[in-house]
């Protein structure tokens, strides 16, 4: 059996009131062609198809257009649960429907484990689904006491409980697998995820997964990564999109699992192409550096975070004309330099005469000194040092 993992759609999530829908319809259409070209026997989504317990309508179109696609319209399996961000009962609502086109829509944590035959390999997907198990969601209170350690005890207790009920629904001759949207403890986080703990308690041990199960498909961390320390292949897929700036740099893929029953999984990752590419920029030589940028057609497809280093007040005027040139400016920061990184700035290794070329363009706005102002401010410069050397 060829499973696909993928989790963390967030549809509908915005950058700085920026929209990415289209990113995001273009990352349906190339995971689309991947389920497809790879030939895929079933599709598991680990949570967190939207970014809110209320999405726009646009958002949920996307979703269920994309599962009908992903599904073939009944012929492949797709199963989705709910993450933190999902409303469970809104995502279920449709489940009775979904379900007559082989599309398996969990909102609530329970201890069923689901039985799905898949017809391209005629094998049995034994599937341990945890939807998102906060609190409220399993409707019980796991301590009244503000002991961060005992919670963090009994959530871990209570999960590994629930893991462990549906562990014995497991078979030889089937294909075993877990579920779940949760946070394991030693993940590596960013940003763009909202806590699903608090203060760290609501996290749980890589040893309260089903011991059956062949692999463990996660999903709440947007960071592609292997869970360390599991007793079986365990893993978030990550999201397919870089949702934050603390994100540049994460390469963005879906994972692909080879399985057959009572047979170690292969595991292997399918990168993602779509999506602009978040990047900082850090203009060290001022406002002139940023244009000279913007000119080269630096990172021309991304959005950027972007911070200028500055000795006066950036005006309203040059950020709107910034942004005015290049759309995808999301954040611009004036990094002001007090008197003492000057200072700092001017004792390195730096020639002089480069700091003031960087201070006149910064000052006229990309202009270049001429070899005679160079020389004249050196002059000076001598002049000065002398005037210092008699007091």
């Amino acid at each position: 059996m060829r499973i696909l993992h993928t989790a963390d759609w967030h549809l509908g999530k915005t950058l700085e009131g920026r929209s990415r829908f289209s990113e995001q319809e273009q990352f349906i259409d190339e995971l689309v062609t991947i389920v497809e070209k790879e030939r895929v026997d079933a599709v598991l989504i680990a949570g967190d198809a939207f970014d809110s317990v209320n999405p726009p309508a646009l958002a949920e179109q996307l979703f269920y257009e994309s599962l009908a696609r992903l599904s073939d319209y009944g012929k492949r399996p797709v199963i989705v649960i709910a993450g933190n961000h999902d409303h469970p009962d809104r995502l279920s609502a449709a489940a009775t429907l979904a379900a007559k086109h082989s599309i398996t829509l969990l909102g609530l944590p329970t201890t069923d484990v689901q039985a799905i035959y898949v017809p391209s390999c005629d094998e049995t997907l034994m599937l341990a689904a945890l939807p998102y198990p906060s609190e409220s969601r399993l409707a019980e209170l796991l301590s009244s006491e503000n002991d961060e350690r005992l919670l963090r005890e009994r959530y871990d207790e209570k999960v590994r409980g629930i893991f462990a009920m549906m562990n014995e629904s497991f078979r030889h001759d089937t294909v075993n697998v877990a579920m779940s949207h949760l946070y394991v403890a030693g993940g590596a986080t960013s940003d763009s995820e909202r806590p699903i703990e608090m203060g760290g308690a609501y996290t749980v041990s890589p040893e309260s997964f089903p011991s059956q199960a062949q692999y463990v498909a996660l999903g709440h961390l947007h960071r592609p990564q292997y869970v360390k320390h599991a007793a079986m292949p365990a893993r978030y897929s990550g999201s397919p999109l870089a949702y934050s700036f603390s994100e540049v740099g994460y390469s963005k893929s879906v994972t692909i699992v080879d399985v057959r029953p009572k047979e170690q999984a292969i595991i292997s990752e399918i990168p993602l192409s779509c999506g602009r590419p978040l990047v900082k920029w850090k203009a060290t030589e001022g406002i002139a550096q940023v244009y000279r940028w913007i000119e080269e057609g630096k990172d021309r497809n991304a959005w950027i975070d972007l911070e200028i280093d500055v000795e006066h007040s950036l005006p309203i005027e040059e950020i709107h004309r910034l942004r005015k040139l290049y759309d995808g400016f999301v954040n611009i920061r004036p990094n002001y330099l007090t008197k003492e990184e000057i200072k700092t700035e001017a004792r390195s290794n730096v020639p002089i005469e480069t700091l003031f070329e960087r201070f006149y363009e910064r000052q006229t706005g990309g202009a270049k000194p001429t070899a005679e102002l160079v020389q004249l401010f050196l002059e000076l410069l001598v002049d000065e040092d002398e005037d210092g050397d008699e007091e």
